[in-house]
């Protein structure tokens, strides 16, 4: 005969199982990486700026260094690690980006480069590029009306 369990019985299971959340240090190592993260993109911006790029050009510039040492990171196996230390500290700069581009790709690379890593580097990326073109084509379209006005 087969025991069903009671809602306290199944409870206490799932106390049991359920690993200890460790919230505040989560936070902290989170904090800290992606504060890390933020202060290098700050000296490459600084760097480029010294060497007489505008605000705007710095800016770009320094976007795109760390867009390229996310997905180098990721494609030499780093990124992930330091990924599952920080958790969220690595998933909000831009380089957490670079990664969820790159990850898919790299994961599919088997199924050959252009149906593996041709289709899959857009998994994460698609529906994001998708939704800013169009965000921004709808509110070039608001700009637009308002100036009319």
């Amino acid at each position: 005969m087969k025991h069903e369990m009671t809602d306290k019985e199944y409870g206490e299971y799932v106390k049991r199982k359920t690993p200890n959340s460790h919230l505040f240090s989560n936070c902290v190592k989170a904090f800290v990486s992606g504060g890390i993260i933020c202060v290098i993109g700050q000296c490459i911006l600084t760097v480029f700026k010294k060497c007489g790029l505008d605000e705007e050009t710095a800016g770009t510039a320094t976007s795109i260094v760390l867009i390229f040492f996310g997905a180098l990171l990721t494609g030499l196996n780093i990124y992930p690690k330091i990924a599952k230390f920080a958790g969220a500290g690595t998933v909000v700069p831009i380089t957490g980006f670079a990664n969820s581009v790159v990850s898919p790709a790299l994961e599919a690379k088997t199924e050959g480069m252009v149906l593996g890593v041709g289709a899959k580097i857009f998994t994460i990326a698609g529906p994001v590029i998708l939704y800013g073109i169009f965000a921004s084509w709808i509110a070039g379209i608001v700009y637009f009306i308002m100036s009319l006005l």
